[in-house]
């Protein structure tokens, strides 16, 4: 299990670097595809891949992504002078309700709520990928930290952890992990982030700089990526399932490996534009 998960992983950052570098279309291309995989898994877990709802979940997110592109690309003048995610966030919702009177009742309130859910946690938040690689100038450096702050967190907390922990941070969810590894995390993604802002120290021109502002977006990126990986272990305690996937061996699936970039993702984005 160790080798395939390992070998599995490797491969995984080989191609995510490789697309990442890329950027552009390439890039949303990836990123749509993760997003599309993450609704199908999410809506597997909540029995809804097959129906109505999820099918309205695949259709949304297909036009959320080319809004996106076309808004990103200055295509589409509509596009571009106008707040796309307002738009479709609406028109998502009147369609779901108009899903839910006109075939009640087979579906409960709560399945539309779940299915609403859905779509943001997953389509829009994992779109920040792509958002943050456009960021002009900066983009090609920045989108690094989505990861850094995901995986070196894991990485530091495990460590951490397994030497020093002692109190349980949420034992109901998660029971190896522990407060001091949490900290660990924090601590280990915002020291690689000062480490990564040094070497663009001449590179990256912001108000403030790039060592101390990787730092801070390191260590809130790593916490906030930590809620992100409770929150995928409660729904999936909730609805009492090991994995999401097996689309990555080792791993499981989207779900499993990017629940915490999930949440990552928006933040650096917008930490970013604050603090830059």
């Amino acid at each position: 299990m160790f080798k395939t998960r390992l070998i599995s992983g490797i491969v995984l950052v080989i191609i995510l670097a490789v697309f990442l570098i890329l950027g552009g279309n390439i890039l949303w291309s990836l990123t749509l595809f993760i997003s599309l995989v993450g609704l199908v898994e999410l809506n597997r877990v909540l029995k809804n891949q097959k129906n109505t709802l999820g099918i309205l979940s695949y259709v949304l997110c297909i036009i959320f992504y080319i809004c996106l592109l076309l808004g990103e690309n200055r295509l589409c003048d509509v596009i571009a002078e106008n707040n796309y995610f307002e738009i479709i966030a609406l028109m998502y919702l009147i369609l779901l309700m108009a899903v839910y009177v006109f075939t009640f009742p087979k579906y409960k309130a709560c399945d539309i709520w779940l299915s609403y859910f859905g779509f943001f946690y997953v389509g829009v938040m994992l779109s920040f990928i792509y958002k943050i690689r456009m960021v002009e100038e900066y983009g090609q450096y920045l989108v690094w930290l989505v990861f850094i702050c995901s995986w070196v967190c894991d990485t530091s907390a495990y460590c951490v952890g397994m030497l020093l922990g002692k109190h349980k941070l949420a034992p109901k969810l998660s029971p190896k992990k522990s407060i001091e590894g949490s900290v660990g995390g924090i601590l280990g993604s915002a020291l690689v982030g000062a480490v990564y802002g040094y070497t663009l120290r001449n590179i990256m021109l912001t108000d403030i700089s790039p060592i101390l502002l990787f730092a801070i977006i390191g260590a809130v990126g790593a916490m906030l990526s930590q809620i992100g990986d409770l929150a995928a272990s409660a729904i999936k305690r909730n609805y009492e399932i090991k994995d999401y996937g097996k689309l990555i061996p080792g791993h499981g699936g989207i779900l499993d490996r990017f629940d915490s970039v999930i949440f990552t993702a928006p933040v650096i984005y917008f930490l970013f534009v604050v603090l830059a």
